[in-house]
């Protein structure tokens, strides 16, 4: 059952670690169904997550965290993101993603013109990636 704190703990783990733990007073993510922003006291949630920016709200300042897919589970003022990979804004290598994002585009053009749906869709997910990688950066 959740308490009257005011606060939410938010903290995002990949396989390789803790990416991100802070307080704060609104989580924006989103989910396979649509946008989710979630203050204190919130009721429980469980939900899959998009390849999407993850915005925390806390103390008049806005962290983003590029995910890359995962899930969400909130209760008790506490939100915990388990994504297969995050970045934090400041160590989103711009460079290194816009590179992604070009052998995605052409892996893509590849796998159009030879009709190959396998490769095709991991092309798209790689782009969708290093999309959002970019743009989290660039907020």
């Amino acid at each position: 059952m959740a308490d009257n704190r005011s606060v939410l703990s938010v903290s995002i783990v990949t396989p390789d670690g803790r990416v991100y733990e802070h307080d704060g007073e609104l989580l924006v993510i989103k989910t396979k169904l649509g946008q989710l922003g979630i203050m204190p006291n919130h009721v429980p949630v469980i939900s899959s997550l998009e390849v999407d920016e993850v915005r925390i709200k806390h103390d008049g300042e806005e962290d983003e965290v590029a995910v890359n897919g995962g899930f969400l589970e909130f209760s008790d003022n506490v939100a915990t993101i388990v994504a297969d990979s995050a970045e934090r804004q400041d160590d989103i290598d711009v460079g290194r993603a816009e590179s992604a994002r070009d052998r995605a585009q052409a892996a893509i053009k590849k796998a159009q013109d030879e009709h190959d749906a396998d490769t095709l869709a991991r092309a798209e997910v790689a782009l969708r990636r290093a999309i959002n990688r970019i743009n989290v950066a660039n907020h």
